[in-house]
């Protein structure tokens, strides 16, 4: 069961619950709001999702004004929760940067779990690329690639600012995995080696040698404490609900703790750097 869908049958045994208390029949709350008792049914069992004016109705007819912000705020939650990469990236690459930087505005505290690849806002221009032709092959979006690298290296121009904090976790794995070129990742270690010593930037690597005490199953952004945000292949997943911010913050809490910082960081990018520049020299030949 997918977690947008969890998400919708929560709600609707949340409405289930408030129609109970006011001692409400399905089809006494549907006459009392000129709807079909199907409607009610349907909200209910998650089959389908309340407009705002529909929970509105409901909390008002059944005497639970107080429920209405909270009902809303998971409304809105579920309506952004699960967005396909198709859908998204309809209009092509770029755009979807743009939406990234007006959401990076917004943020001021920036924590990014990363097990398989380098984040976006730490790639070089050539990185960025191999990325987004990946994109392009596998979801079969307009392939404005040169128009995305660009828009995601002036995305990178917030790391600059100081009221902006960045704490990222990476895995030895992501330095590894062969997503691109040697030469286009050794230039890629360099940036990291470069970035990391910016004031405002953690930055954490957690070697093959770490017994990790969760699994990195997949990488996430947790942006503030408002938001986490999840890439799987088909969608981006936006989770809100309190409890799901606090299970991610205590997951990256622990990753966190188990990571290298500093010069410690700086000798395992070393290491990756002087065991992969021979196959660049090879490549040269």
């Amino acid at each position: 069961m997918s977690s947008l869908h969890e998400a919708r049958l929560a709600l609707g045994k949340r409405l289930r619950e408030l129609r109970r208390q006011a001692d409400l029949s399905g089809r006494g709350l549907a006459e009392s709001l000129s709807w079909p008792p199907s409607k009610v049914s349907k909200l209910e069992n998650g089959r389908q999702s309340p407009t705002d004016d529909d929970i509105r109705a409901w909390t008002k007819a059944t005497a639970s004004d107080g429920e209405t912000d909270a009902l809303l705020a998971s409304l809105h939650t579920l309506a952004v929760q699960n967005i396909e990469w198709q859908r998204q990236l309809r209009a092509g690459l770029k755009p979807h940067q743009t939406e990234l930087a007006a959401l990076d505005a917004k943020t001021r505290l920036f924590r990014a779990l990363e097990s398989t690849f380098i984040p976006g806002l730490l790639q070089t221009a050539e990185y960025a690329r191999a990325r987004f032709l990946q994109s392009v092959t596998v979801l079969k979006v307009r392939a404005d690639v040169d128009e995305a690298v660009q828009a995601r290296i002036q995305r990178q121009e917030i790391l600059y600012q100081p009221e902006k904090r960045f704490h990222f976790v990476l895995t030895e794995a992501a330095l590894r995995y062969r997503l691109c070129s040697p030469e286009v990742m050794l230039g890629q270690l360099d940036r990291l080696i470069a970035l990391s010593a910016l004031p405002n930037v953690k930055f954490g690597i957690i070697d093959f040698e770490t017994a990790y005490a969760v699994a990195p199953t997949h990488g996430f952004w947790l942006l503030d404490d408002e938001r986490v945000m999840v890439e799987t292949f088909s969608a981006e997943l936006n989770l809100a609900q309190p409890q799901e911010i606090e299970l991610y913050r205590a997951i990256f809490d622990s990753m966190a703790t188990a990571a290298a910082y500093g010069r410690q960081a700086r000798a395992i990018i070393k290491r990756m750097i002087d065991q992969l520049a021979p196959e660049s020299t090879r490549n040269d030949d």
